[in-house]
């Protein structure tokens, strides 16, 4: 028996605006434009965003780089399997595993652009990764045991995550701290500790909501009964040989 569908859960801010938009560009595309080569663009563009990130110190253009990277990930990450419906090619487990394996290398590399350019330090980056891949494992464990797929918290997805990411970009090109309390930090650190807050926080609501979801749908099954050598009454019949 075939194993039923998860549902996908997809109520960011921007959801309606962007599925609309990937349906009119996969309905477009070139015959000769495959889902795997979107997949493989994304990748290649979070890559040389991680890398720009790095070269930034030494070439501030290069923070536009990433903006322009940023949109060229949106385009391949989010089109792929858009464009696999629309064509009536879905691969639904292929797909899975090879999009969160791309999701997951490609955050570690651009943190560690980040981290590598001076504007993250190394403990928020580590602490800002081990948290996203928490919510990640809880996400496929939630895939797997509760059928649903869920793209979006607190109405944030990956495409509002992006812009924040180019916004945050831009504005390295003015100065890479702000000031907090009379003290000066750097802006991705501000902004990857938030970022922990809120997906540990996320991480912990999801958990513990899908466990009682669970429990319900697998209650514990009664205690069975000693029926072995026992009469209807429920007394234990003693049996005597000679």
């Amino acid at each position: 028996m075939q194993k039923p569908r998860e549902t996908r859960i997809q109520a960011s801010l921007l959801a309606g605006v962007e599925k609309r938009a990937l349906i009119w560009m996969a309905e477009r595309l070139p015959a000769w434009v495959g889902s795997d080569h979107l997949t493989a663009l994304g990748a290649v563009a979070m890559l040389g965003a991680g890398i720009a990130f790095w070269l930034a110190p030494a070439h501030p253009l290069a923070l536009l780089a990433v903006v322009a990277l940023l949109a060229v990930n949106w385009f391949g990450d989010s089109l792929d399997g858009t464009l696999a419906r629309v064509r009536l090619q879905e691969r639904p487990r292929y797909g899975f595993y090879v999009d969160h394996v791309l999701d997951v290398v490609g955050i570690l590399l651009l943190f560690s652009g980040l981290v590598a350019g001076g504007f993250m330090s190394p403990i928020v980056g580590a602490g800002f990764l081990i948290a996203y891949y928490l919510l990640t494992v809880e996400i496929a464990l939630a895939t797997h045991t509760v059928g649903t797929f869920r793209i979006s918290y607190w109405k944030m997805g990956p495409t509002e995550m992006r812009i924040l990411l180019a916004v945050g970009a831009l504005q390295l090109l003015r100065s890479p701290d702000v000031v907090l309390f009379g003290t000066r930090v750097l802006l991705f650190d501000l902004g990857g500790l938030i970022g922990i807050a809120a997906l540990l926080a996320t991480f912990v609501f999801s958990a513990v909501s899908n466990t009682r979801t669970l429990y319900r749908r697998e209650p514990l099954p009664p205690r069975p009964e000693a029926t072995a050598g026992t009469e209807g009454t429920g007394r234990l019949v003693v049996s005597s040989t000679s």
